[in-house]
């Protein structure tokens, strides 16, 4: 029921609604890391040792004028820890979580610190972890200082490190799953816009952000009007294709009775191209529409009865390759390929060679022939429909000119490719690649 669909959210809306939840999250980790980093603890001879030092170095630099309290602080400088005396506002560092838990130990140890306005922070550069603050002398300048080494029993660089890397590392599997499921639509409707024109309709799940929906839709009502199209187109091709059948063959039975043998043998000629034009267009136009079903087929019988047919009829035609290869094609429409390079190549040479070869890369199917060829320049437009090459080849075929056109059309509906190429020894060579199944 129309209401109980779910409500179509538009891709912008979706893409913000993943970037708030990666936020939300990135959040919510920043969060934990802070948490974590202030219920951190140092051993209570590291706290007594620090706050020791801060109440005599608080205690020495407020008895010297201000003039003398940077030096002084220099002096009180150790290799454990480093002091530094200003007559200004603190400056905390941006981005250091603060260590209360380790704050609440210095003032355990002494409490006169309590007054002083003291903050510690936790500062990493690198892999080492060092404590950093301050604190207020009573004149209200400020006294500074920083750990010179990592602090004992602070082992917080690896987690730290783990922290952020884990909510960036899922926050990049989430994005990425949550954006396939958004173009997943856009996908299926790629794969259903590359079949198009090559097999049964196959309408697309309108599902997806509202965008993608309305793009969906109008696709499916694309193919619908396409399939429309066809269907009329063959019907009236097939009513048209026997309508002129059926006056051709009077005209062919009407023939045997004139007594003139020259002009009954030119009308019967007439008539026999006549239908055979018939037959090739309604080939070529009806192609797109074919409702053959691909099924398992001996391409090495094939081939090798086309050679036998064509030497039964007095031409020199040699199969080479295996005695069996079975392929799944569609029998009509591709025999009718095969038979269309073979007709094509015994009407311009004397000798034709039909190869079959196999590997992993699928089935290759050569047709060579002896004849003039074709100039390079015009392979590639020699199999637009209704083109011929007179100056390459006699005006004398039977024909629209749609022979090697219904071949590509057969060859592209099994997924294969047809190239044209002219012979180093002379003649043409028409190949035929058909990839394996896994790859249609």
């Amino acid at each position: 029921m129309t209401f109980l669909r779910r409500p179509a959210v538009g891709l912008l809306g979706q893409v913000l609604a993943i970037l708030l939840l990666t936020l939300v999250i990135e959040f919510g980790a920043s969060t934990l890391l802070y948490e974590r980093a202030s219920s951190f603890a140092v051993r209570d001879d590291e706290a007594n040792r620090l706050a020791e030092h801060l109440v005599i170095s608080r205690r020495l630099i407020a008895e010297r004028p201000a003039a003398e309290r940077a030096a002084m602080a220099a002096e009180l400088t150790t290799d454990r820890y480093r002091l530094q005396w200003a007559d200004g506002l603190p400056v905390v560092p941006p981005i250091a979580p603060a260590l209360d838990e380790m704050q609440r130990q210095v003032l355990e140890w002494e409490p006169s610190l309590a007054t002083t306005n003291l903050w510690l922070r936790l500062q990493s550069p690198g892999r080492r972890s060092v404590v950093s603050g301050g604190l207020r002398l009573d004149d209200g300048s400020w006294l500074f200082f920083r750990t010179r080494q990592p602090v004992a029993n602070l082992n917080l660089s690896f987690e730290r490190i783990a922290l952020a890397m884990v909510p960036a590392i899922a926050l990049m599997l989430l994005g990425g799953l949550l954006l396939r499921r958004v173009l997943l639509p856009l996908r299926r409707l790629a794969k259903a816009a590359d079949r198009v024109g090559h097999g049964a309709v196959e309408h697309v799940d309108e599902d997806g952000p509202g965008e993608v929906r309305r793009v969906i839709t109008a696709f499916n009502r694309m193919q619908d009007r396409i399939q429309a199209l066809i269907a009329g187109r063959t019907q009236a091709l097939a009513a048209v294709g026997h309508d002129l059948r059926t006056p051709l063959a009077r005209l062919h039975l009407r023939t045997e009775a004139l007594a003139h043998v020259e002009t009954r043998d030119a009308i019967v000629r007439d008539v026999v191209e006549m239908e055979a034009m018939i037959t090739s267009l309604l080939a070529f136009l009806g192609g797109a529409a074919d409702p053959e079903s691909a099924s398992v087929v001996d391409l090495a019988v094939l081939c090798a009865t086309l050679a036998d047919d064509a030497e039964d009829r007095g031409r020199a035609v040699t199969y080479v390759g295996p005695d069996h290869c079975e392929w799944r094609v569609r029998r009509v429409g591709f025999k009718r390929a095969l038979v269309n390079l073979v007709e094509n190549a015994l009407h311009y040479g004397d000798a034709v060679t039909i190869t079959l070869l196999t590997d992993r890369a699928g089935v290759t199917i050569r047709i060579e022939d002896d004849g003039p060829g074709i100039p390079d320049d015009e392979l590639d437009r020699v199999l637009e429909p209704f083109v011929r090459l007179d100056a390459a080849r006699a005006r004398d075929t039977v024909g629209f000119g749609l022979g090697l056109s219904i071949v590509q059309l057969a060859v592209v509906a099994e997924g294969g490719v047809l190239t044209l190429a002219n012979r180093d020894r002379g003649g043409l060579c028409a190949q035929i690649t058909l990839p394996p199944p896994e790859m249609k």
